[in-house]
């Protein structure tokens, strides 16, 4: 049994047994045997078929509960005024007056209480609903929020001005046949006003209470989510589930997160598509193919995803900035476009002036990325591009360039690129070289640990191996050995 039904059946059995006679003289007449055995014998039955209600809700679509908690509760409450104004009316030959003034009494508790149990059940099929990730039909016409509160507003005010006529009304024919003093008069009447203020009041305020824990659901639904869509995350959606403007806004929401979505996905597909395209015409104007670009980005994503258990660097390569450094490396000979074809395309080995002119290239892949960052603004991915393109031909020891960076002073992303970079011009055929097989090129790798190689990224490299070769078979050319 719902909590909140068996403490609203109570309060009304308690008090509509205690203040029944206040309002109606006829009831008063009655001992109090005579009334409460009724009453109490009426509620009781009430509370036992509360199971049988609760049954029935369940039974129903969780958005219809609040409709239903609404009219079975209110329905009961007339039935069970009919009933006992019909038994008044038979056994005490009471008139149809009184009938209706009980009526009006279990019409205010009922309306309470009626109101109350639906919120209540509004709540928790927003619980349900959201629990299975459901989301409501919103009808093309509603009933609003402010009519509602007006509704309750003026039909709560009509029910208490009534309830208030009728105590006046006693109290007057009371009075016509006591003879208090005036003072005493007053207080009788004025308690009485009070307690039925009381009553309504705490009514009223139980009412705002359980619409302040739904109001607090729904706006809660509604934040949470929006934090979320403000962190980046496009994957959600917030929970339609009233029938009203907060099902309208949760909607709207929404429709705007998936918008949101899929302009970034085309966005995001933009600019990969975008850096393949720079990345491949870069790639043209060299001695390498295509696919290089495809190899490279994907031993770097290897060697992270391996780096990232070592607690050392768990936090450094997230999830977010492996995926950022597998997007950017297709960048990192970008500088290549401003090299001269003489230099570039030299089928022997350079000159030392040559080899010179041939390593500002990641100055100007960096200095192009850099520009690129004064016109679009400071972000993750332009940053790594930019570490990526400058520093991938740093070495361990400090004999690298262009700047002679050593150890940890070289970004982890140049690092990275460093060796997957001359893993896989290892075992791709250049003018000047065939291909090598992966075990020469691992050998060759290897023997870099501590001079050419961060040491800890060749553990990460011997660890992938496998993870070296199926790329490499993957997205090999007739160049590539393996």
């Amino acid at each position: 049994m719902n909590p909140k039904s068996l403490l609203h059946y109570l309060a009304a059995a308690l008090l509509l047994g205690v203040y029944g006679g206040q309002v109606c003289p006829f009831l008063d007449s009655l001992t109090p045997w005579q009334f409460g055995l009724p009453l109490g014998l009426m509620f009781l039955l009430l509370l036992v078929i509360q199971p049988l209600i609760q049954r029935r809700l369940e039974s129903a679509p969780p958005q219809d509960w609040p409709r239903l908690a609404f009219k079975t509760h209110l329905g009961l409450f007339f039935g069970a005024s009919l009933i006992l104004g019909t038994y008044n009316f038979v056994v005490h030959q009471f008139p149809l007056g009184s009938g209706a003034k009980l009526l009006l009494g279990f019409a205010f508790f009922g309306f309470f209480a009626s109101l109350d149990l639906a919120l209540d059940q509004m709540g928790r099929a927003a619980r349900v609903l959201e629990a299975q990730g459901k989301q409501l039909e919103l009808n093309q016409s509603f009933s609003s929020l402010p009519k509602k509160l007006a509704q309750v507003a003026l039909s709560s005010s009509i029910l208490i001005a009534l309830i208030l006529f009728l105590v006046i009304n006693k109290d007057l024919e009371w009075l016509s046949v006591q003879n208090l003093e005036r003072a005493q008069a007053g207080r009788s009447i004025l308690g009485e006003f009070a307690f039925v203020l009381f009553v309504a009041i705490l009514e009223i305020l139980n009412l705002i209470h359980s619409y302040g824990k739904n109001l607090t659901l729904f706006l809660g639904n509604q934040t949470r989510i929006l934090e979320r869509v403000s962190g980046g995350d496009l994957g959600v959606q917030v929970p339609v589930v009233s029938q009203d403007e907060f099902g309208r806004i949760a909607d709207y929401t929404n429709r705007m997160i998936t918008g949101l979505r899929q302009a970034t996905f085309e966005l995001a597909r933009t600019r990969d598509v975008t850096i393949l395209s720079l990345a491949n015409l870069a790639e043209t104007r060299d001695n390498e193919t295509g696919a290089h670009v495809l190899r490279t980005q994907r031993y770097i994503k290897a060697l992270a995803l391996n780096l990232a258990k070592d607690p050392e660097y768990s936090a450094q390569l997230g999830e977010d900035v492996i995926d950022l450094l597998f997007k950017s490396a297709p960048l990192h000979d970008i500088g290549k476009v401003g090299i001269p074809d003489a230099i570039l395309h030299k089928p022997g080995k350079h000159t030392d002036e040559e080899f010179e002119v041939m390593k500002t290239h990641a100055a100007l892949g960096a200095l192009a990325l850099e520009q690129a960052v004064k016109q679009l603004g400071e972000n993750s991915f332009l940053g790594f591009a930019k570490e990526i393109a400058l520093t991938h031909h740093e070495k361990w020891n400090g004999s690298g360039y262009p700047a002679g960076l050593k150890g940890l002073e070289i970004p982890l992303s140049g690092r990275l690129m460093a060796l997957a970079d001359v893993y896989d011009a290892l075992i791709s055929a250049r003018v000047y070289k065939p291909a090598f097989s992966h075990e020469k090129a691992a050998q060759i790798i290897t023997e870099g640990k501590g001079t050419h190689f961060d040491p800890q990224l060749i553990e990460a490299f011997l660890a992938t191996e496998d993870e070296f070769k199926s790329i490499a078979r993957q997205f090999g050319d007739q160049h590539t050995g393996g």
